[in-house]
C-alpha cells in the first residue's frame, strides 16, 4: 500500500488530522466543526469546538479544565461508531486517565490515530491496546535512541532514599497536573509511603477526579501552608506543577529538595536549566525502545510520525525498510503540560 490508500482516511491539515470521509478531525489545535480528541492534555484537547466525541473521562477532565460549555455537543465514545460510513472505535492508549487510540475502519483498510501512549504498566489508565492496523500514527516524543526510562519504581525509591537522608528538607517534586501529579502519588504510595502527601491548589480538582473515578491516592493535604509550618514538616514531600516554582509560593520552604518528575530529567541540560536537584526521570510517554518495540508488533504497512523528534525514527525506517511520513504538524508540543 502507498500513501495514497489512506487519503481518504487521514490527511494532515493546518487544523490537525483530518478524516475526509467522515469529516471529523482528531485532536485539532484549531475550533473545528467536529472533533475526536484523545486524551485531555491541552496540546491535544482544545476548547471551542462545536462538537467532541472522546472517552467520557477525557470529556470530564476538558469540562473541568475548560469549564462545562468547552463544546456545544459532546458525545462519549462507547463501542463501534458510524462516523459519514467510517467506523471508528476507540481504545486505550496507557497515557493518563481517559486516554485512548482512535481507530478508523473502511474499505478494508485500518488506520490508528494513538495520541500519545505508553507501555508502562500505569495503574491510573487501562494498558494500551494494540490494535492491528495498516497505518499507524506515533508520537515522538522522546524518539531518539539516548531515551531508555528506567523503571519508575527506582525513580521514586531514590526520591524516598533522599526523604530519609534528609527529613528536614522538604521535598518539593515538580509534576504535571494531569496524570504526571497523580502518578507520582500512587508510585509513592505503591513503595509503602503512607503518609500525607501535600499537593499544590491546581492539583486538586484533578486529584480529586481521579479519587471518583476508583483512583487511590491516599491522604493528601493543601500545600497552603505559610512559613512557620512550612518549617515544622519532615520527611514531607510535596508535589506541584512547574509553574508553581517560578512564583512566590516556593519561598514558604526553607531549603527544599527540589525535583522534577520527568522523561527529559534524562538529558543533564534539561536539569541544569530547570534547577533541579532531584531529576526523576517519570515518563508517561514511550522511550525508545518501547516506541520501535510497538512498530515491530504492529507491524502497520506505513506509520506516519507526530509529536517531537521524526529525524531519527525515519533513519530507523529506512534500516528496517519500513514505510514513514512525518507530518510536521504545527501547534502540539512534547510532554509540555
Amino acid at each position: 500500500m502507498q500513501s495514497e490508500t489512506f487519503t481518504h482516511l487521514l490527511l494532515p491539515r493546518p487544523e490537525g488530522l483530518y478524516c475526509p470521509a467522515g469529516d471529523f478531525h482528531i485532536d485539532p489545535v484549531r475550533p473545528v466543526a467536529r472533533a475526536l480528541i484523545t486524551h485531555g492534555h491541552a496540546d491535544h484537547a482544545r476548547a471551542g469546538h462545536d462538537t467532541v466525541l472522546a472517552s467520557r473521562q477525557t470529556l470530564d477532565i476538558m469540562a473541568i479544565r475548560y469549564g462545562p460549555d468547552f463544546a456545544r455537543v459532546t458525545q462519549a465514545a462507547e463501542g463501534r461508531m458510524d462516523l459519514g460510513g467510517v467506523e471508528v472505535s476507540f481504545h486505550p492508549a496507557g497515557h493518563v486517565l481517559g486516554s485512548c487510540q482512535v481507530a478508523l475502519h473502511q474499505g478494508g483498510v485500518t488506520a490508528v490515530v494513538s495520541g500519545d501512549y505508553s507501555r508502562v504498566a500505569n495503574p491510573a489508565c487501562a494498558p494500551f491496546e494494540p490494535v492491528p492496523c495498516d497505518l499507524f500514527v506515533t508520537e515522538a516524543t522522546f524518539a531518539l535512541p539516548v531515551f531508555k526510562h528506567p523503571p519508575p519504581q527506582d525513580e521514586i525509591a531514590r526520591l524516598l532514599a533522599s526523604v530519609r537522608a534528609f527529613p528536614e528538607r522538604a521535598h518539593l517534586v515538580g509534576a504535571y497536573a494531569l496524570g504526571k501529579a497523580q502518578r507520582v502519588i500512587m508510585l509513592l504510595r505503591e513503595a509503602g509511603y503512607d503518609t500525607p502527601i501535600y499537593i499544590h491548589g491546581a492539583l486538586q480538582r484533578l486529584c480529586e477526579y481521579h479519587i471518583e473515578q476508583g483512583v487511590k491516592l491516599g491522604d493528601l493535604r493543601p500545600a497552603t501552608m505559610d512559613k512557620a509550618e512550612a518549617k515544622t514538616l519532615r520527611e514531607a514531600v510535596v508535589i506541584a506543577p512547574p509553574s508553581a516554582f517560578a512564583s512566590p509560593w516556593v519561598q514558604r520552604f526553607t531549603d527544599p529538595v527540589v525535583g522534577f518528575a520527568s522523561g527529559w530529567m534524562q538529558i543533564r541540560g534539561r536539569v541544569r536549566q530547570r534547577g533541579v536537584e532531584m531529576p526523576l526521570v517519570i515518563s508517561d510517554h514511550v522511550d525508545w525502545p518501547d516506541l520501535t518495540g510497538t512498530l515491530r508488533e504492529l507491524n502497520p504497512e506505513e506509520f506516519w510520525i507526530t509529536h517531537g523528534r521524526d529525524d531519527a525514527l525515519m533513519r530507523w525506517a529506512a534500516l528496517e525498510q519500513r514505510r514513514a511520513r512525518p507530518l510536521h504538524l504545527v501547534g502540539y508540543e512534547d510532554e509540555a503540560e
